[in-house]
């Protein structure tokens, strides 16, 4: 009597590597039937994760039904999947060596309620438990994905590459939106040549872009943004004490009035002695000489608010 039990104990052994050999040409089979994704229910999940297995696997947790109003997963979905159809492409040795499965709450909530999943989506990556791919420091509990990199395909299948026999040879579609957008742009800069030929050639759009560059350069443009000064100061203050400071407002003000004082220059000299009107060049001579006066007054005066000890003033 005595005889028969140990005789069980004896083919215990064999009877675990039957169950696990068995186990793995069903997942074979599933991952066919499926192009390469395995759709896990609590019986399936049992199969991918046998004591005795010499695989790896890639299990995916997801909710997908629209009830569970999970918009994580649908984002998360479409790049595990991707991934799976990758792993299809690698050599047939090489690919039963490791399956991918998605566990859907729905179909497998008895693989939630185990494992204590009580959010989605979460992947889960179960090492070998048996053979040369068994981890050297013996761990056999599953890794948990990190999701700081996103939703991404890429990330996802450089980091399950770390546990696959050779690396998922994934790659990324070709983003057809950027290549439209990129040649809409040209499209639009080529169609526009004809319209802004005529402003390239003339020679006063060049002249009023110097000029202006010239004003806004010689106001403290540089100054201010290569010593990263902000636009005002404390209690909105937009005047800097000192020579060796300055504010962006202050840019925008002294470039104002150097403007507008370039500008009544230019009307003095080129449009007020070309007036056939005298009474009309009377009036534009006292017009910008007043203008070149009170701007002068507005430039000292911000000049002695930097420097108080300036003893200086015309109006201001």
């Amino acid at each position: 009597m005595l005889l028969l039990p140990f005789l069980s104990l004896l083919a215990l052994p064999f009877c675990l590597a039957a169950s696990a050999d068995s186990a793995y040409e069903q997942l074979t089979n599933l991952a066919k039937s499926n192009n390469g994704l395995i759709k896990l229910d609590d019986k399936s999940y049992g199969l991918l994760t046998h004591a005795k297995r010499n695989w790896t696997s890639s299990v995916h947790f997801t909710a997908l039904d629209p009830r569970r109003r999970c918009a994580p997963c649908k984002e998360f979905d479409p790049s595990f999947t991707t991934v799976a159809k990758a792993w299809n492409k690698v050599p047939a040795r090489d690919r039963s060596s490791h399956f991918f499965a998605t566990a859907d709450f729905d179909s497998a909530m008895g693989v939630f309620q185990k494992l204590g999943i009580q959010s989605a989506p979460v992947v889960h990556i179960y090492p070998a438990a048996e053979g040369p791919r068994r981890p050297a420091n013996g761990r056999i509990s599953p890794i948990v994905y990190d999701f700081s990199n996103g939703f991404d395909a890429g990330p996802l299948a450089e980091q399950l590459s770390a546990w696959t026999p050779v690396p998922i040879p994934y790659k990324a579609p070709i983003d057809w939106a950027k290549y439209g957008t990129t040649a809409g742009f040209v499209l639009i800069a080529l169609s526009s040549i004809r319209i802004m030929l005529p402003v390239i050639r003339s020679r006063w759009a060049w002249a009023v872009g110097i000029v202006l560059t010239s004003l806004v350069m010689t106001s403290g443009f540089m100054f201010v943004r290569i010593r990263g000064m902000p636009p005002s100061g404390q209690g909105g203050q937009w005047i800097a004490q000192g020579y060796q400071n300055q504010f962006g407002q202050e840019v925008q003000v002294v470039s104002f009035v150097y403007g507008l004082l370039s500008a009544s220059f230019l009307m003095l000299t080129l449009i007020t002695p070309y007036q056939s009107s005298p009474a009309r060049q009377r009036l534009q001579v006292y017009l910008w000489s007043g203008v070149i006066f009170v701007m002068f007054s507005v430039l000292i005066s911000l000049f002695r608010v930097k420097n108080r000890s300036y003893p200086f003033k015309l109006l201001l």
